[in-house]
Parts: structure tokens; C-alpha cells; sequence
């Protein structure tokens, strides 16, 4: 699943190749998106802004509507130019944005619809300001979960996924099977600070970082073997380092 850096540099990727631009056609095959864009009709209307929240892909539009997306674990979405050929098969399209300049392609989005509102989630961790006390006190409130678990809650904090939830705790030196409850307010906001330094450096990176604990069978730190193993009701995957991590 993509998380919240891959998100940021998709939104970003399309609000300069769609920013200000006026629609001059919207496709879909998505029945419920097709069901608003006929009582609304897209084209004509503005691309105000393409932001990301968390997750979350959101497409505002001067009628007032936003399309919100969510990626799970196939979603992508596609620039062109007019009559570009596309990399991936028609039968994978569900939702094409053009204007005069760009084509924007989604293909294989699980999720995706017309709001008014804004996702309800946690403070984000690549967002322009990030409400850190806020923050923490959402973590506390899942004193007796394992830190591990309750960063990937995107209500408590938005944005991170196991990737960046592996690498902030081996940079803090925290077990991810740890109770939020027998952490310190210091090293959760450190934690936490970690995690948006890591997220936002990745966002802007020009190239491939690489990790020093997720998918990695060497700690990068002390050479102790990784260990990995399913975590939560979800059995989301965590890496970590048994040594820098006790």
C-alpha cells in the first residue's frame, strides 16, 4: 500500500500538471463516480487543487466537489499527453481527467468518490504544519496497543505505513511491540518527529533511499540480522533490529 510520501509526490506530480487547468473531459468506469459527474458535470469546471491527505488523493474542483482517492495496493495514476500512448491496459482505466495539456489516467483505484468533506483523520505528518501535542495525545489514548500498531491508525497520526513505521522506531530505538503505555511522552514526540523527518525526506527525494531495517535482512546499524514478523489484527509486516531496538 502507498504510503503517505508516494501519495505527496503523486499530488504533487499532478497539481503541476493539472493545477489551474480547466477539464475538457472527465471518463469513467466507476458507476457511482459516473452517477454525480451526470447531475454535475466536470468538464468545463477548474482543477483548484490536487493535495494529498494522509493516504488520501484529493482532486478539488470549482463546482465544490473534491474526488477523493485512495490507492490500497494496485491504484496508480498515470500522466499523458494528448494521444500518448498508455503504459498499462485500457481494461485497468477507471477514471480519466483531461485537459488541453495533460491526460490523467487512474488506473485499478479500489476507491475512489465525489465529497464535500475533508477524510477524518489524524494530524498529517508530511502536512505544511503538523499539531504535535495533538498528536501524542491521540497516541496515548491507545496506552495498552503496541506502538507498531497504532502508528499505522490513520486517525491517530496520517500518512505513515509499514515502511516508515519500521524505520522511525529502529531510529528511535523502539520495540514495535511495545505498549504505548510504558513509553515516555519524549520518546513517543520523538518518535513522531522521526517519522515526519523520514516521510518528508522521502518525499523529496531524488532517488531510491534505501532502508535500514524494512525488507532488509542486515540491521544497517549494528549488522544483527533482521526479524520481521506479522503484527495486529491486520498482520500488517514490521522489521525491525532485536539488538538496536530492545
Amino acid at each position: 500500500m502507498p504510503e503517505g510520501d508516494t501519495i505527496f509526490r503523486t499530488a504533487r506530480t499532478l497539481q503541476r500538471a493539472l493545477g489551474g487547468h480547466v477539464v475538457t473531459r472527465f471518463t469513467t468506469v466507476l458507476p457511482k463516480l459516473a452517477r454525480v459527474d451526470n447531475q454535475t458535470p466536470l468538464a468545463g469546471q477548474t482543477i483548484v487543487r490536487v493535495h494529498a491527505a494522509g493516504k488520501h488523493l484529493l482532486i478539488d474542483f470549482s463546482g465544490g466537489l473534491t474526488l477523493r482517492t485512495h490507492m490500497r495496493m494496485n491504484g496508480s495514476w498515470h500522466i499523458y499527453r494528448p494521444g500518448e500512448r498508455w503504459q498499462r491496459p485500457r481494461d485497468d482505466m477507471r477514471i480519466v481527467i483531461e485537459t488541453e495539456t495533460f491526460v490523467a489516467v487512474g488506473f485499478n483505484i479500489p476507491v475512489a468518490e465525489f465529497t464535500t468533506e475533508s477524510p477524518k483523520l489524524g494530524p498529517d505528518l508530511l502536512g505544511e504544519t503538523f499539531d504535535i501535542d495533538e498528536a501524542l495525545r491521540r497516541v496515548r489514548e491507545h496506552g495498552g496497543e503496541e506502538i507498531g500498531n497504532v502508528l499505522l491508525n490513520q486517525q491517530v497520526v496520517a500518512g505513515i505505513g509499514n515502511i516508515w513505521k519500521s524505520e522511525s522506531l529502529h531510529a528511535a530505538g523502539v520495540d514495535p511491540f511495545r505498549r504505548v503505555a510504558a513509553l515516555d511522552d519524549a520518546t513517543i514526540i520523538r518518535i513522531l518527529n522521526i517519522a515526519r523527518k523520514q516521510l518528508r525526506a522521502s518525499a523529496n527525494a531524488t532517488s531510491r533511499i534505501r532502508h535500514a531495517v524494512y525488507l532488509e535482512k542486515i540491521c544497517r546499524k549494528c549488522g544483527t540480522r533482521i526479524e520481521y514478523r506479522k503484527q495486529g489484527e491486520d498482520a500488517r509486516g514490521t522489521h525491525w533490529c532485536p539488538r538496536c531496538q530492545r
